[in-house]
């Protein structure tokens, strides 16, 4: 399979997932799938880690990398070869930027998961409980948290699928970035060990 045609394939599972990662950011707005004020809403859920980096900054790398397979640069110099490689560094650009985006997604989500989420308290005041991630696997601790309604389970679910996202729009960046270098030195299709076919880059 031709460089190009792998990086398309990138492209169509990174769409999807900066879907989801962007709807599951705004699930985060509600949580406990309640209304609450901003002042209610857990401190992380502002960063906007799943909306922006594994979102919209997801966005650009594969718009990118989808169009590669479709991409018939003229070339320079007379070399067609020239203007596909150049496409195929390009991409590798790109994929930076989409594992930039990606690992800051990871950090919050990481950190979020951390602190756990912003609650009601016994006393009426509004707190963070926990700020150790002991309480993940100590499921009795939750009942710490009058409000919002299952709160700690929202945040931690949501946080969880950011988290592992993230890790996977890392992983298909970071693979584009090597198919793109190959791409980029190999120039076409039948000369890259990394690419079959007969096609061109």
């Amino acid at each position: 399979m031709c460089c190009r045609e792998c990086a398309k394939c990138l492209g169509v599972i990174l769409i999807p997932l900066a879907v989801l990662c962007t709807l599951a950011n705004i699930l985060l707005f509600f949580p406990g799938g309640n209304v609450e004020t901003s002042e209610h809403i857990t401190k992380e859920v502002w960063c906007f880690g799943g909306l922006l980096g594994s979102g919209v900054l997801m966005v650009f790398p594969a718009l990118v990398f989808l169009g590669l397979k479709n991409n018939d640069c003229c070339g320079c110099c007379g070399n067609e070869s020239c203007g596909k490689r150049f496409a195929m560094f390009t991409s590798i650009i790109f994929a930076a930027v989409g594992v930039v985006g990606a690992g800051y997604s990871f950090i919050v989500s990481a950190v979020a998961l951390n602190n756990g989420p912003l609650c009601l308290m016994e006393d009426g005041s509004w707190d963070y409980p926990f700020q150790n991630g002991n309480y993940l696997t100590n499921h009795s601790s939750w009942s710490t948290c009058h409000a919002p309604e299952s709160i700690v389970p929202w945040n931690v679910s949501l946080f969880s699928l950011l988290l592992v996202m993230s890790v996977i729009q890392l992983v298909l960046c970071a693979i584009q970035a090597v198919n793109g270098l190959l791409g980029t030195l190999c120039g076409d299709c039948k000369c890259c060990g990394c690419c079959g076919g007969d096609g061109a880059v």
